[in-house]
């Protein structure tokens, strides 16, 4: 745990490289700008075809350098047997309580593996219940202000509420996810990034956040979904040209 200053953005998810698929250029766009971003791997990808724990959790260290994150930690759930339980939560609920997240990221709801949509929905239980005083840990209730989801590569999340503009990071989430040559060196498909015949990873990833882009006219982008309605302050200052 920490006893540092709160987190502003948080990425919760199941694998090591998952936040850095799914937001990394997010990630690291906030960190470049001062906040202090964090990343809570809800298992150590032990059951992952190839590689080890061990050498993923090199590869995480190594991209966390990269990517500038204030803190990286994981939870040590069971890889491909996450449930969404009483003991998973509190693990969670206290993970939460010690880093004080503004705003967490996390899978969307639906997911080709299954850790993926079960940590969704274990994330978003934790979040809620991490408020509520009588919950049997010792830390101070903190519920954090924001969940968001990732949706990146989820054909079935389209189209998303909204999405941030990675252009000027592409190339570094790039370059941190090719830290996890374990997973993806030489490969076409990884996770929910789906082949197009023989274009290699790097650059389906690259073609997604191409289309991501376009949807707010940018070069490359990430998109996210969330459960509310997004706020507008003023009409008139709305941004992506209609034309």
């Amino acid at each position: 745990m920490t006893d540092d200053a709160p987190l502003d953005l948080l990425a919760v998810m199941a694998h090591p490289d998952d936040a850095e698929l799914l937001c990394g250029g997010t990630l690291i766009k906030s960190a470049g700008r001062g906040k202090r971003v964090g990343v809570l791997d809800l298992t150590a990808g032990e059951m992952g075809s190839s590689g080890s724990a061990a050498t993923r959790s090199r590869e995480a260290a190594a991209a966390t350098g990269q990517m500038g994150l204030a803190v990286r930690m994981c939870a040590e759930l069971p890889d491909s047997a996450l449930v969404n339980d009483q003991h998973a939560r509190l693990i969670v609920i206290a993970h939460l309580r010690a880093l004080r997240p503004r705003v967490v990221v996390t899978h969307w709801k639906v997911g080709r593996h299954r850790d993926h949509r079960i940590a969704s929905e274990l994330v978003r239980d934790a979040c809620y219940l991490s408020g509520l005083t009588k919950i049997d840990l010792p830390s101070e209730p903190f519920r954090p202000h924001k969940l968001v989801y990732a949706t990146g590569f989820r054909e079935d999340a389209d189209p998303p509420d909204f999405v941030v503009d990675i252009t000027g990071q592409i190339e570094r989430k790039l370059d941190v996810i090719a830290l996890y040559t374990s997973q993806f060196d030489g490969v076409t498909q990884a996770g929910e990034v789906f082949p197009a015949g023989e274009r290699p990873l790097l650059q389906q990833i690259r073609a997604k956040s191409a289309h991501y882009g376009s949807l707010i006219r940018v070069r490359y982008g990430e998109p996210f979904r969330v459960d509310e309605a997004l706020e507008v302050d003023e009409l008139s200052e709305l941004g992506v040209s209609t034309y």
